[in-house]
């Protein structure tokens, strides 16, 4: 670690080698704070959205095409916290990178893929509650299991396929091409041509957004439309029928899931928009973004909250508890 020293000599990551990177000066208290905090944000993401998939996991009655979606996107979160954190950290802190060239490229691979999944698990869940908002009647005919984790299965394979195809087509290995772009020897840097950055500017960031703010305007008007039914219903005494009260479910839900498409854009569109000199505030923005969502199930979601209580009180442990319907709130 590049503690700061009485005579400000340079530091470098790799003293031996002449086209080392300098290594930033830090003060110890500086590194100890540094690292407690980014390690408690690592274990915070990857704790909760771990709750997330345990609860979705292991009671029988959440195995739904939407929850399916909602634990694949906790599983990219969880590896967020479990891998892309502690590894931005380490480059944040150090200013060097010590894990070789090869995982370089891979951790490349890991954080493209991990993001375009989350947010191509947005645009699943966008899909979803527009099927169930506009079509109700449909729904159940439209969304199935299987068609869930096919169009998960999809994201993930695709997403992977892609982030592989475009570290191989710009000769990342190639140690020439760095040195000639002036990248120095300890440092972890993705060249990307031109012809690629605009395709994985439409691919990744245009064409997701747009479905998802297009799905979820149509969506929010209808809902909209819906509730003024509703309210008109109960205005005039009537009592709402079983297909109102579904409906008044289901808004809820596109309400919910809504919120969580508004955060991941506003952590993912600065990133695009935002030149990259501003520094890395921007970037960890969607990182931390990880850990909002299991906040969120927890503060719209009743079920998650009565899940995470037996599972801190481990009694999903308990004879048959899987089977148990975790939408009845009981009262103690």
């Amino acid at each position: 670690m590049a503690y700061e020293t009485e005579d400000h000599e340079t530091q470098y990551c790799f003293p031996a080698i002449n086209s080392s990177c300098i290594k930033i000066k830090r003060s110890r208290h500086e590194y100890n704070i540094m690292y407690v905090f980014f390690s408690l944000l690592s274990v915070w993401t990857v704790f909760l959205n771990l709750l997330v998939i345990i609860s979705i996991c292991h009671f029988k009655r959440l195995h739904t095409p939407t929850n399916m979606l909602i634990l694949s996107l906790a599983v990219a979160d969880l590896l967020v916290g479990l891998i892309v954190i502690p590894v931005e950290a380490i480059k944040l802190i150090e200013m060097c990178w010590y894990f070789g060239e090869i995982f370089c490229g891979l951790f490349i691979i890991f954080l493209g893929l991990f993001l375009s999944v989350s947010l191509g698990n947005l645009v699943l869940i966008a899909v979803d509650r527009f099927i169930a908002v506009i079509y109700p009647l449909l729904y159940t005919q439209k969304i199935t299991m299987t068609k869930s984790l096919v169009g998960i299965f999809l994201s993930w394979f695709c997403s992977s396929a892609y982030l592989i195809a475009i570290v191989v087509s710009n000769g990342y290995f190639d140690p020439d091409t760095l040195k000639r772009l002036g990248v120095c020897y300890g440092e972890c840097t993705f060249i990307i041509s031109f012809g690629w950055r605009v395709t994985d500017l439409f691919v990744t960031f245009l064409f997701p957004c747009i479905t998802i703010i297009t799905l979820y305007m149509k969506i929010f008007y209808v809902v909209h439309q819906q509730v003024k039914v509703i309210n008109s219903l109960v205005k005039r005494g009537k009592h709402l029928t079983e297909s109102s009260v579904k409906r008044k479910t289901e808004h809820k839900a596109a309400l919910t899931l809504g919120i969580i498409v508004v955060i991941h854009l506003l952590c993912y569109i600065p990133v695009y928009i935002i030149p990259e000199t501003t520094g890395n505030l921007i970037v960890w923005t969607m990182y931390m973004n990880s850990s909002v969502n299991p906040l969120v199930y927890a503060f719209f979601y009743p079920w998650f909250r009565k899940a995470l209580k037996h599972i801190i009180t481990l009694k999903i442990f308990r004879p048959a508890s899987s089977l148990m319907d975790i939408f009845i709130i009981v009262s103690v």
